[in-house]
């Protein structure tokens, strides 16, 4: 927790006027029972409430006190999911400067996943497939660290969020077919960012040239480049997006065939393949954290509390990246999860967190060293 700033937190606090309804339970305590939810697998209220209390005498280090069932579940009612978001950006923009590495390509990845709800749950909605909520996600996987984050209606069009995307030039931003936005990717372009994604199979365009591919430029890892080509993107009956664009033909292992679309004219076919492959690692970042964070069971019903917990689960997948960075582990995602997991309340250094005590409890260290003189009373 020591990457969480308690004064960065009493602003964002103020901010949104977190404390208003309840100045005992603030956010810095609401924040670190609902983060410690997500690290034990806590499944319910009561729950949560037994393995929080029975740690009493270890809360004074951490600034808070006793839990209780009724003030977290008024707490996620009513207080603005908005403050959590923002501890997520706080620290997000903390794990860019932890996290990044030296030559990393500036690449991130936008894409969403449905967060399943119950019939109990009365701000589910239904987008055709399933019934719930979206989480919506930017993610840099150079750095391993989630940029921006947005919770919605299960309803929600992607490209609807995708456009709230902060554009950052010389950014290369890949997405799949679901943001799709002629004026969005125009944006893009004069704002001197960079976009790969796919093409849709009723898209209309005009090929101005072929461009030649070499041997080594048609082979990649995995696929093979069938043309590259210069087009223009035809959006009305008779007009041309004024956006000069390439696409770019694959053909995967499997035999199955995708069409991409993008603006850079610097990079190789072959690498622009291999840039759209790396957008299978935010599909991988879903799985990873709806199997091991508690995505699942949720601790209330309200629009309010499902969207406080959505966030709190991305400000532990940040602490843990924060942690594992610091502490130098060699362990891999998931098993340094677990580990930090089972020893929650046990006092030792992330650098030993896979190691037992130094001192055996069963047999304390002497309170005399051996080559020292004891005093005794006549």
């Amino acid at each position: 927790l020591k990457p969480v700033s308690r004064r960065s937190l009493g602003t964002i606090a103020g901010r949104h006027q977190a404390e208003a309804y309840d100045k005992k339970f603030r956010l810095w305590d609401h924040m670190l029972a609902m983060i410690y939810a997500q690290l034990a697998g806590a499944g319910s209220l009561r729950q949560l409430q037994a393995a929080w209390n029975a740690n009493s005498h270890h809360h004074y280090h951490l600034g808070t006190g006793p839990l209780a069932r009724a003030t977290l579940a008024d707490a996620n009612s009513r207080r603005q999911p908005q403050a959590f978001a923002d501890v997520f950006k706080m620290l997000s923009a903390d794990a860019d400067r932890a996290l990044r590495r030296e030559g990393a390509e500036m690449v991130r990845l936008i894409d969403s996943t449905p967060v399943p709800l119950g019939d109990a749950f009365a701000c589910r909605v239904s987008n055709g497939r399933i019934k719930g909520a979206k989480l919506h996600l930017v993610y840099e996987p150079g750095t391993d660290r989630p940029c921006e984050i947005d919770v919605t209606p299960a309803n929600v069009n992607d490209i609807d969020i995708g456009k709230r995307t902060v554009i950052v030039p010389g950014m290369t931003y890949v997405f799949d077919k679901a943001y799709l936005s002629y004026g969005w990717w125009s944006e893009l372009h004069a704002a001197g960012a960079v976009f790969v994604t796919r093409q849709k199979d009723n898209a209309r365009y005009e090929t101005i040239r072929k461009r030649a591919l070499t041997a080594e430029q048609k082979q990649g890892d995995g696929f093979a480049v069938i043309d590259d080509a210069e087009i223009k993107l035809i959006y009305r009956r008779n007009g041309h997006l004024d956006l000069p664009v390439r696409r770019i033909r694959v053909k995967r292992e499997g035999g199955s065939r995708i069409t991409l679309i993008t603006n850079d004219f610097n990079r190789s076919a072959a690498e622009i393949a291999k840039l759209y492959k790396t957008r299978w690692q935010i599909e991988l970042l879903f799985r990873w954290i709806k199997q091991h964070l508690n995505l699942k069971t949720f601790l209330g019903r309200s629009e309010n509390a499902v969207k406080i917990q959505l966030y709190a689960a991305m400000i532990a997948y940040l602490l843990l990246r924060l942690a594992a960075r610091a502490s130098r582990s060699k362990h891999a995602a998931l098993r340094f999860a677990e580990l930090v997991g089972a020893t929650l309340f046990i006092r030792k250094s992330m650098a030993r967190i896979d190691k037992p005590p130094d001192v055996n409890p069963s047999n304390p260290r002497p309170r005399n060293l051996s080559n020292q003189m004891e005093m005794s009373y006549a």
